[in-house]
């Protein structure tokens, strides 16, 4: 097994390979941490007991988020507590009440007390003590833990051919799951999945897909409800699918520990999975996203100019990220001066 990591202005694809095969992926964005995991003192602004919870206030750019919890202290209380799920799905940050610990001194401004583990610290819980970690990039040698340097291989390039068509089909809508395909649908209120083949497909061929397509979320990072379509099977025998599904998903291992509720009365597999960090598709379709994808562009290409002009919430996004404009600058020699036009289409931009 072997971790590889391959670095681009303001973000590393991080791979988790067993024999050559793609076993887990994560994207990791040091100037913009998601937050999960962090720990916080943060106020509470606004109770919502029809929500059950409040609305609280964060130190930095998180700025604000929502906390569970039936019994809060009062409004302009400040409390001691977690991100448990990032910002995604268009809604805020979460957070859970932490206990009161006399090592924490809860004061009477929010901020950050703990961050969280990075995308990097989750794929290596998961890979093995001595899992060497192929780095492309000097600067992310350097950034990494001392801890892991004698474990760290420089190449000139981490992901080669085979590995970046891998990654690359992880934002396509569909995907190959053994015998059949997947067409993904992400909506805010769920994921729908609707399972295809090419030839008549059967009760087996659907079983067959199941190991492949819990793989395929797991590596996507799909979460919330999950509705998959089944391909070829009756609604009376589509029942029977569920232990294998349950099976498979067992089998798989997946750290999230997704759970199958069942059947829906229209006959649609039920699968549920936690929130946790913002799925793959969010991340890249994201400001930030954009912005990072409008760097690597700019790179690769070899566009001159050194004036920016993209809409707001990409040029916002980008100037936040100090890491990524850094890394643009040792890059290209070049630092870029960033221009908002509000009238732009969301995906316009100009380099001048």
């Amino acid at each position: 097994m072997e971790i590889r990591l391959a670095s681009a202005p303001g973000e590393v694809r991080i791979a988790l390979l067993k024999d050559d095969a793609l076993l887990d992926a994560a994207l990791w964005r040091p100037g913009a941490p998601d937050g999960w995991g962090d720990t916080h003192i943060v106020r509470i602004t606004a109770h919502a007991p029809h929500l059950g919870g409040a609305f609280v206030e964060l130190a930095g750019p998180a700025e604000t988020g929502f906390m569970k919890g039936r019994k809060l202290p009062p409004e302009g209380s400040f409390v001691c507590a977690q991100i448990t799920r990032s910002a995604q799905n268009g809604k805020g940050l979460r957070l859970r009440v932490l206990p009161a610990s006399n090592d924490i001194e809860i004061g009477e401004a929010p901020r950050l007390i703990t961050p969280g583990p990075t995308p990097l610290d989750d794929i290596l819980q998961r890979a093995p003590a001595d899992c060497p970690l192929i780095v492309d990039d000097a600067a992310l040698a350097a950034r990494l833990p001392a801890s892991l340097h004698p474990r760290l291989k420089r190449v000139s390039r981490s992901f080669d051919d085979v590995l970046e068509a891998d990654w690359a089909a992880l934002s396509s809508p569909d995907a190959s799951v053994g015998p059949l395909i997947a067409h993904i649908t992400p909506t805010h209120a769920l994921t729908a999945i609707d399972l295809d083949a090419h030839q008549t497909p059967d009760f087996a061929a659907n079983l067959a897909c199941f190991g492949p397509l819990l793989r395929e979320i797991r590596l996507r990072n799909l979460s919330g409800t999950i509705l998959i379509d089944p391909a070829g099977v009756r609604s009376n025998k589509r029942p029977a699918l569920v232990p294998f599904l349950r099976k498979a998903a067992d089998k798989e291992q997946d750290p999230l520990q997704p759970r199958i509720t069942g059947i829906t009365p229209s006959g649609l597999l039920e699968m549920t999975r936690p929130r946790h960090r913002a799925p793959l598709h969010e991340l890249y379709s994201s400001p930030h996203g954009q912005g990072l994808a409008i760097l690597q562009r700019i790179i690769t290409e070899g566009l001159k100019g050194e004036h920016l002009h993209a809409p707001p919430a990409i040029i916002r996004a980008l100037e936040t990220d100090k890491i990524a404009l850094d890394a643009f600058f040792h890059t290209t020699g070049r630092r870029l001066t960033l221009h908002s036009h509000p009238v732009s289409p969301s995906s316009c931009w100009s380099l001048s």
